[in-house]
């Protein structure tokens, strides 16, 4: 396979990553410097932890896509490395959305503060985000290991 076939890909996935990191340094901590409402400080406190603690699972899995579009680079899709990245991938997918289930009770309590109930709404697109990421990666990650069983059985009888 050509080396540049995956060039657009792994572009996507820096991408991806870039304005999280900024976010993850500078974004968040203006949020707990925000003089308006001193009443959000004790709140907002276990969500923002919430964020950064998802961060670390979430560039695991942005690393082992990068690692997945090398292998296909390098014509090693149907290896078992592919299905340790898919279930890696799938697995911090989950944790993103647990973390994420323990952070929405304080978002709640911030929407009942702020009288806004659509924010509870809001912050349930990334458990619903990352777990479709995670039904995903674990259907890609079966039949890709289906595949590897097929190519050692055929290869076994020729």
């Amino acid at each position: 396979m050509k080396r540049g076939s995956t060039l657009f890909l792994k572009i996507a996935v820096f991408l991806i990553g870039t304005p999280v990191l900024a976010l993850g340094i500078f974004g968040l901590t203006l949020l707990l410097r925000n003089p308006a409402n001193p009443d959000y400080d004790q709140i907002l406190y276990p969500i923002v932890i919430g964020m950064y603690v998802s961060v670390i699972p979430f560039f695991t899995a942005l690393y082992q896509a990068f690692k997945l579009l090398s292998y296909i680079d390098s014509n090693e899709a149907f290896s078992e490395r592919s299905v340790r990245s898919l279930k890696v991938i799938k697995l911090c997918a989950i944790t993103i959305s647990g973390v994420y289930v323990v952070i929405i009770p304080f978002v709640f309590l911030v929407a009942e503060l702020d009288d806004a109930p659509g924010l509870v709404l809001v912050g349930g697109i990334p458990i619903f985000g990352s777990l479709v990421i995670a039904v995903f990666a674990a259907v890609l990650q079966k039949l890709l290991q289906d595949a590897i069983n097929i190519k050692s059985e055929n290869d076994l009888t020729v």
